[in-house]
């Protein structure tokens, strides 16, 4: 060989011998297809959001949290839970305000065990299935989301904001640690240091304080690798990088089905180097990740990944290298905490031509529960009325032929784009009490199947009257419409006649001391507005106790004020309110000083008039010496002086003796 040749032969060796699987996956053709949701199918929860932040509110009385959430079709459904964290040892946790705006109307399965919670929606388009027991607070007619958020902030420190996109659960997990996900892992690293404000940044892992699983399933790709002679099926799972690039576990359950027998698998999980795999297999695989994974069974016992390529390509080319013939599933998905694959595969089930999808609608699936919600009923001038939109009805994919009352000849209304079911309390089988009517609505449906009923009623508000009470101790004896400026005044709302039927509260309250004076806010978003207002514990029949204090000194002094609160009435057969306002005149009075001592403005007037009188006093005392003495008889300046210093001084410790404490002030007067 020449010898000029042999360095360009060498260096052709050493490029041959370099080549990895990453080189020959390149040449790999495998022409990847939507596998049939049938088949197989990828769901996950993921910290991640389109929109989002997390804010550090340590000492904060409130943790407000706010969530936008964007659904694509006119009726959704979701699960939401409020979580508390476990670290709290039993202690009281934190009073939480909720703000949930939505674009579309959704039926929300609502949990928040044992968290003392304040809501904030619009009753038009959220519906929860059970009414929450939570405190509710009126939305303002805000549409962008700054000012939503500006809003927001008002209530309380913002402790997280998020926009998701078609969620169908979510947990928001309160109180935690709130740089870590619940699948975070612990002590690999410090925490970044969290900002004090809330501000709404796009790609954001969301960390320890939310988990969300959207609604449509991954996108499963499937494919046959041509000119393979191997067995086995592979299955696929790539994990994108996120914003948080904390350590991280992320737990990952796979279901293989196959009638033919246990399919021979492979599984391929790549992710960031920061990722850990726990394992939850339903059959023996051959596993093949980056980082470290442990299987579900023995979760103390990590073993150590495999450094694997990040493309599609390489991916493959692992997939050949572990003698696979077919990628039965090949996901791509955001950083996640929970995966769950579900496949029906078998290695033979893949044709030369992918089976094509079907793109039908779903067969009927009408859900009761949710178009029973929908019925809600409203009362007013001697009138019932139900209306039920039809976008609604076809949303959830029911066909109904008939909504009646109790009584089928009292039918509903075609109207356009929705039925009206109306009555007057006299007929249709009405039951009318003094303070409740209620009813039956049927539904029928095209499909032959029974009929649904609900029982529905309204309260008559015409016959419902409320009052406020103002009472000067807090035994609530006697009621009187006189305050006394700093005295403590204790307020109590009652309806009449009490019903049991019927959940009242305070939404807000204020003080309007005239025009001269600015208004006094007391409650606000049914909490206490300032240290000066406390709420109370109810009455025994259930009525709502609030007290507030007013300061002394006021400029101008008020002689009268107007309190006025505005009330939220829950039925509990309904998910809406019903809001009222009551209102009341008071006599304000200025404090007796008898037996209190003197105020500071009585202190500093007699001390500047003893100061005045004493002034004056040695003055005109001066003059009549110095009028009276014998001209031919001059004394030395300093004889002169020395006994108008004597009386000066003396009228000095008279003085003197008007500054003194409010108590010596008190005993002069």
């Amino acid at each position: 060989m020449d010898r000029g040749k042999l360095p360009l032969a060498i260096a052709l060796l050493l490029a041959v011998c370099s080549l990895g699987p990453t080189s020959f996956a390149e040449k790999v053709h495998c022409d990847l297809q939507p596998v049939d949701p049938k088949r197989g199918e990828v769901t996950y929860t993921t910290n991640q959001v389109s929109e989002g932040c997390v804010a550090e509110a340590p000492n904060a009385v409130l943790q407000v949290h706010v969530l936008f959430l964007e659904f694509p079709n006119e009726v959704s459904q979701l699960e939401l839970t409020l979580q508390a964290s476990k670290k709290q040892n039993g202690t009281q946790p934190h009073e939480v305000l909720l703000v949930i705006i939505v674009n579309k109307n959704v039926f929300v399965q609502f949990q928040a065990p044992g968290i003392p919670l304040h809501l904030a929606y619009n009753p038009s388009l959220v519906i929860f299935q059970e009414s929450p027991r939570a405190n509710l607070t009126q939305l303002p007619p805000f549409t962008t989301k700054s000012h939503i958020l500006d809003w927001a902030a008002t209530k309380g420190s913002i402790t997280s904001a998020a926009t998701l996109k078609d969620p169908s659960s979510i947990v928001l997990w309160l109180g935690q640690d709130e740089t870590a996900g619940p699948g975070h892992a612990q002590g690999h690293s410090a925490a970044p240091k969290l900002p004090t404000h809330c501000m709404l940044e796009a790609s954001q892992d969301m960390g320890r304080m939310l988990e969300w699983r959207p609604r449509a399933p991954a996108l499963v790709r499937e494919c046959r690798l041509e000119g393979v002679a191997g067995h086995k099926e592979a299955h696929i799972l790539r994990l994108l990088p996120g914003s948080g690039a904390g350590p991280r576990r992320v737990t990952v359950k796979v279901e293989l089905s196959c009638t033919s027998g246990d399919p021979d698998a492979v599984l391929i999980l790549q992710g960031p180097p920061y990722v850990s795999w726990q394992i939850d297999a339903n059959h023996n695989m051959q596993i093949w990740t980056t980082g470290e994974y442990s299987i579900k069974i023995f979760p103390d016992n990590s073993i150590q990944g495999h450094v694997l390529p990040d493309t599609l390509q390489g991916l493959l080319g692992e997939a050949q290298k572990l003698d696979a013939s077919i990628v039965a599933s090949f996901v791509e998905l955001p950083l996640a905490s929970d995966i769950s694959l579900r496949s029906s595969s078998c290695d033979d089930r893949l044709q030369t031509t992918p089976t094509p999808i079907p793109t039908t609608l779903p067969k009927y699936s009408c859900s009761p529960e949710l178009l029973l919600s929908l019925i809600q009923p409203k009362c007013a001038n001697d009138i019932m009325t139900l209306v039920l939109k039809k976008d609604h009805v076809q949303a959830l994919q029911c066909i109904i032929t008939g909504l009646t009352f109790w009584d089928p000849s009292c039918r509903a209304e075609d109207r356009d784009d929705q039925f009206v079911l109306s009555s007057s309390y006299a007929s249709c089988g009405m039951e009318a009490t003094a303070n409740m009517i209620s009813n039956e609505v049927v539904i029928s449906f095209l499909s032959g199947s029974s009929p649904l009923r609900k029982k529905v009623q309204c309260v008559n508000m015409d016959s419902i009257s409320f009052q406020l009470g103002l009472y000067l101790s807090p035994h609530f004896l006697q009621a009187s419409s006189t305050l006394e400026l700093g005295q403590q005044g204790f307020v109590q709302v009652s309806m009449s006649p009490s019903i049991t039927e019927v959940t009242l509260q305070i939404d807000s309250c204020h003080l309007d001391l005239g025009p001269e004076l600015d208004t006094v806010e007391l409650i606000q978003g049914r909490a206490a507005k300032g240290s000066c207002v406390s709420m109370l514990s109810p009455s025994p029949d259930g009525d709502p106790r609030f007290s507030f204090l007013l300061r002394v000194y006021m400029v101008p002094t008020p002689m009268a004020g107007t309190l006025s609160c505005n009330l939220a009435l829950r039925p509990r057969t309904l998910s809406q309110e019903i809001y009222r306002s009551v209102s009341m005149r008071l006599n304000i009075v200025s404090p007796d000083l008898s037996g209190k001592g003197l105020v500071l403005p009585a202190v500093l007037g007699i001390t500047f008039g003893a100061f005045l009188i004493g002034a004056l006093l040695t003055a005109a005392l001066w003059c009549i010496y110095s009028h009276t003495r014998s001209p031919s008889k001059r004394e030395p300046v300093v004889a002169v002086a020395a006994p108008a210093s004597s009386e000066s001084s003396s009228t000095n410790h008279s003085i003197g003796s008007t500054q003194s404490t409010p108590c010596s002030t008190s005993s002069m007067a």
